[in-house]
């Protein structure tokens, strides 16, 4: 049995990698999904893999007028919109000594600005007993060299979804925070062997998550079967930054 069947789905940063995935799946449970990405190749390609349902729609979700048209076409295709994933972000490394405010400015442009308004922009087409799903990451408790901005980018994403939870609670939705570790993405294909083989050490499982493997995640609790967690933080890092 299909386990979001008649569901409206948004997830942002939807065309390649941890995004894409998700996306699929909810697809293949029935759901209307629309992704969204700054790249309109990776978004035709995603619709042309699809097993189900999948509308593209290009925008960067740090810009105002394409968060806004982004909701528009779902409100006018679909209605409401029950289920919204934001994985839209980027990492880049920088030791504190070379940071600068440019690559500040990108990294929680994206990481959290963008975040808070693509929230903020759903909300109004979300009906009770909805459910948010913020993409976070392990960066956002665990000291890695050259990515403090991320990893702060990404400890906001976690108090975010601590205080929606209070804040919406009255309307239904459901806030949670689902934070990957390293991941086998196509982000890994320029990662050398050496640093590859590093993280692979790091890990208790003994390997690198798959994007399939965190998109079961992000179908739990997008899903009814989560009807009793919010505010929560769900780790995907096989045993990384647990033990």
């Amino acid at each position: 049995m299909q386990k979001l069947t008649g569901k409206t789905a948004v997830v942002t940063g939807g065309g390649s990698g941890i995004g894409l995935a998700i996306a699929q799946r909810f697809a293949r449970e029935g759901a209307h999904v629309f992704i969204t990405g700054r790249r309109q190749a990776e978004l035709d390609n995603a619709v042309k893999q699809a097993e189900g349902s999948i509308t593209a729609v290009q925008g960067d979700m740090t810009k105002e007028a394409d968060l806004a048209r982004l909701f528009t076409a779902v409100k006018a295709h679909k209605g409401t919109l029950d289920i919204l994933v934001t994985n839209a972000g980027v990492s880049e490394p920088a030791m504190l000594h070379t940071i600068t405010p440019a690559h500040y400015d990108k990294i929680f442009n994206l990481n959290a600005r963008a975040t808070l308004f693509t929230v903020q922009g759903a909300l109004p087409l979300m009906p009770h007993g909805s459910a948010v799903v913020l993409i976070g990451s392990i960066a956002g408790f665990i000291g890695t060299p050259g990515y403090g901005v991320y990893g702060a980018s990404k400890a906001a994403t976690r108090a975010f979804s601590r205080t929606w939870t209070k804040e919406l609670a009255d309307r239904g939705v459901r806030v949670n925070t689902l934070s990957p570790g390293p991941i086998d993405t196509p982000m890994f294909d320029e990662v050398t062997d050496e640093m590859r083989k590093a993280l692979t050490d790091m890990i208790p499982l003994g390997r690198l998550g798959k994007p399939e493997e965190v998109a079961a995640a992000a179908l739990f609790l997008a899903s009814d079967e989560s009807s009793y967690i919010a505010g929560a933080e769900l780790c995907i890092d096989g045993g990384m930054a647990q033990v």
